[in-house]
């Protein structure tokens, strides 16, 4: 599509002398010129860019240089790095452009190997969304970013005798992002992982693990507690899983480290810490 500058003010709602100025002013947009008669002439991808700069203006406050500048850096040129596919979503983040965020997101599958992938683009994402985004424009985002995440957790083989791993988030807590992380990285290292997700029941958990006995039960608390609510939980948890190990971590847990350990469960910040706590049971009873 080919347009000239009446009707890319018709389409954008950015009048035509507001057109030129921004033009002369910042070198955005950049028209090609018409054969003969040397109008301006605009493509899609040029009416896209100035509705998104006009939303950031309108919506969000931001001054039209600072808005610009966002849209610019989010060019489809962008190169493949991780950072600079981060700061090429979080404009689209901001309009809820989910058209916009899928394409990062897909250059970012096709440009990255799969730890980069998770570790240093969809995991950051999600970890920075709620000090970047009201909490509609996060959903909106942190659903794309969950899609990916399950997507990649769906591709990676299993290995048939590995150790099996049983991934869930607390009741109320639906911060499954980093769980999903988890569950990435376990199954690449050769476990085998059951995927439970987010708001858990403590009989779901029971049924779980009467059903498939997992060498390791995994919790992920993100929402912060009480540490009564706390305790609660993780009593429950422990009820239903007993007698399979239980290891902790997130946010939500890294706040109540000793009522963890006094209940008697355990706390890993990363994958690779819960293998070693994985190997050191194993070693144990096999000691015993």
């Amino acid at each position: 599509m080919r347009v000239r500058i009446r009707a890319m003010a018709r389409l954008t709602g950015i009048r035509e002398p507001t057109l030129r100025a921004w033009e002369r002013r910042y070198g955005f947009p950049r028209p090609m010129r018409s054969e003969g008669n040397n109008y301006r002439v605009y493509s899609r991808e040029e009416v896209d860019a100035v509705r998104r700069v006009a939303r950031l203006v309108q919506l969000d406050g931001l001054s039209v240089s600072e808005a610009i500048a966002m849209v610019v850096s989010a060019s489809r040129d962008m190169p493949p790095g991780a950072e600079r596919l981060q700061e090429c979503f979080w404009p689209a983040a901001l309009l809820m452009d989910s058209d916009e965020m899928t394409r990062v997101l897909e250059t970012a599958r096709q440009a990255l190997d799969v730890d980069t992938y998770c570790d240093g683009l969809l995991l950051p994402l999600l970890r920075e969304m709620g000090s970047r985004l009201d909490i509609a424009r996060e959903h909106v985002a942190s659903a794309l970013v969950r899609h990916r995440l399950w997507q990649v957790l769906s591709s990676v083989e299993s290995h048939a005798l590995g150790p099996r791993a049983l991934l869930a988030c607390p009741p109320g807590d639906f911060h499954e992002g980093g769980l999903l992380g988890l569950g990435v990285q376990l199954k690449r290292k050769g476990w085998r992982v059951t995927m439970m997700g987010a708001d858990t029941p403590a009989d779901a958990l029971r049924a779980a693990c009467e059903q498939l006995s997992p060498d390791m039960v995994a919790l992920s608390f993100v929402q912060e507690r009480e540490r009564t609510e706390f305790q609660s939980l993780l009593e429950g948890a422990l009820r239903a899983c007993s007698p399979m190990p239980v290891v902790v971590g997130g946010p939500g847990a890294r706040e109540h480290l000793m009522t963890t350990f006094n209940l008697g469960a355990r706390y890993a910040e990363s994958a690779q810490e819960l293998i070693a706590l994985w190997n050191q049971a194993r070693s144990a009873q096999n000691r015993s």
